[in-house]
């Protein structure tokens, strides 16, 4: 018996619908998100091949490159379908593939906006997420600004990446700007934000996991390949599959450059799990 088909959709701000397995970009670049990784010819086929397959949310990040994932997403996309809903992230400047830093002061971010706004090639970006909260920088201020380019019409919606749920909590409770979402590491084996969730679902805010295939650590783990057997699925279909399950608000965005594994992540939403199922892979991190 199964459960209940989850959700195939979430209301961004609860005006702005999109599927909720999405792609992400950064693996459009390279090792440590700098430079490029692949072709362009083969960036644009992968992006492309994500919104023939019925994707409406990509996600990306100024710093992926850097500017390179935003400018390729550009590339294959503009002009944007509609409905597609683009999400980009600022507040962290890369210096090589193992160094980079937070940037949050005003200025910085609203100069970062306007450039990711050139590379996209848009007037607004839908979803805006700040990288990280700088701890220098009062969260009033960066919250602030960000409430400035929305209202100046650059941003539509205003998300968080990488905050604690005590962070999120004191950014409603300022209420200076509206929250959409949140971006944290979370997977079926790695549920530290599990707060946070809790916090969003009782908010109505997406949650956008990274790592959810826990970057590569998910492929062959023993539980979720004999799950991923009896539904003639793979571990990683599994995996994607428990997160829509596990909590409507959950969309995740798995990357890759490769489009083989573009439309086997994309076929994850259609696999269906039991109440066993669930059981099973609900259980898994207090073994893991």
């Amino acid at each position: 018996m199964t459960t209940h088909r989850p959700p195939t959709h979430f209301a961004l701000g609860s005006d702005l619908p999109v599927r909720r397995l999405g792609y992400g970009t950064v693996h459009l670049t390279g090792p440590g998100a700098w430079g490029p990784r692949g072709s362009d010819a083969n960036a644009v086929g992968v992006l492309r091949r994500a919104v023939e397959l019925g994707v409406t949310l990509v996600d990306t990040a100024d710093n992926y490159g850097p500017g390179i994932a935003e400018e390729r997403v550009a590339a294959a996309l503009h002009p944007y379908a509609e409905g597609l809903v683009v999400a980009t992230k600022g507040g962290v400047v890369r210096t090589s593939s193992q160094s980079w830093h937070i940037a949050g002061r005003p200025e910085q971010l609203r100069a970062m906006c306007d450039a990711s706004l050139r590379r996209l090639r848009l007037d607004r970006i839908d979803l805006y997420q700040l990288h990280r909260f700088d701890p220098d920088v009062p969260m009033p201020e960066q919250l602030g600004v960000l409430a400035e380019l929305r209202d100046a019409g650059k941003i539509r919606h205003v998300g968080l990446d990488s905050v604690t749920a005590e962070q999120l909590r004191a950014a409603l409770d300022l209420g200076i700007v509206p929250i959409a979402s949140v971006q944290n590491r979370y997977n079926v084996l790695d549920r530290v934000s599990e707060p946070l969730l809790k916090l969003c679902e009782a908010q109505g805010i997406a949650f956008l996991p990274w790592f959810p295939l826990g970057n590569g650590a998910l492929t062959d783990h023993e539980e979720l390949t004999g799950i991923a057997r009896a539904h003639e699925a793979t571990p990683s279909q599994i995996a994607l599959a428990w997160l829509l399950h596990h909590s409507p608000v959950l969309c995740p965005t798995p990357g890759t450059g490769s489009l083989a594994h573009l439309e086997e992540n994309v076929a994850a939403a259609d696999v269906q799990l039991t109440a066993q199922d669930m059981a099973r892979l609900d259980a898994l991190t207090s073994r893991s």
